[in-house]
């Protein structure tokens, strides 16, 4: 299920706790928890609704402006019916806790064993070579990435979030980078691998996408607290970053308690 990162904000924040959807059939059931940018999004309800019996505080409870832009929202697909589903805030993603821990040697060798698992069910080994080109490129597009080992890039990125439902990897804006237990892994048997420190503070949202990534990094900004000093005006100004991205780097500064940027 799409959301999108202002309604993701919103549902966090508690202001959304509605979604409307056209299906053929309900994508989602009671209970599922939808891993998001803001962290786990659950599922309340999932009911079968006539576009009739839509009021204005259904609109209102999924942020749209009017019960009219909510039902011209729902005007494509009219041949499908209509979803309700409820959602709430469920709290951070549990893989980002994972990240930050590093495992002893014990957990170690049982994720060790994980990944000789992952192995053997593929047509080649992959999972050691995936952590190493990670971790030599951070940060590094995902179709170069997969190039570099001679792979499609698809098949690479679903390799990729299984390593990263283990805590190994984390996504940044574009591309990837070992986390602190994926280091530990690649590290474990030989020497610490120097790299470069991580940048402190909270990483540029993926959102904002890599026109506005690459924009900023070119900037030397890579996080949130980076971009102190800066002016919405000024930021406008680089190649790449346009209002979308402007509005979502507000929401993630907002998110993160840091202060708005001035205008001008």
């Amino acid at each position: 299920m799409m959301i999108r990162p202002a309604e993701l904000a919103a549902i966090k924040e508690g202001t959304i706790d509605l979604a409307f959807r056209r299906w053929d059939r309900p994508r989602v059931k009671v209970g599922t928890r939808l891993r998001t940018s803001v962290g786990v999004v659950e599922v309340t309800l999932v009911e079968q609704v006539a576009p009739s019996t839509l009021r204005a505080d259904d609109a209102r409870r999924a942020g749209a402006s009017s019960l009219a832009d909510l039902r011209d929202n729902l005007a494509a697909r009219a041949d499908r019916p209509v979803f309700k589903v409820g959602l709430r805030f469920g709290g951070a993603d549990p893989r980002e806790a994972l990240r930050e821990t590093v495992p002893d040697a014990a957990e170690i060798e049982s994720i060790l064993t994980g990944l000789d698992r992952l192995d053997r069910a593929a047509s080649a080994p992959w999972t050691r070579t995936t952590l190493r080109i990670i971790d030599a490129n951070p940060g590094r597009r995902a179709p170069e990435l997969a190039a570099e080992l001679g792979r499609d890039t698809q098949p690479f990125k679903t390799d990729v979030r299984k390593l990263k439902e283990r805590g190994l990897t984390e996504s940044l804006a574009i591309g990837y980078r070992l986390s602190p237990r994926g280091e530990a892994v690649v590290d474990h048997g030989g020497p610490r691998r120097e790299r470069a420190p991580r940048p402190a503070g909270h990483p540029l949202p993926r959102t904002i996408g890599a026109p506005a990534t690459r924009a900023l990094r070119a900037e030397g900004i890579e996080t949130l607290e980076a971009l102190d000093g800066w002016t919405n005006a000024r930021l406008a100004a680089l190649h790449g970053v346009g209002p979308i991205a402007l509005e979502r780097l507000t929401t993630a500064r907002a998110q993160a308690g840091l202060p708005p940027l001035e205008d001008a």
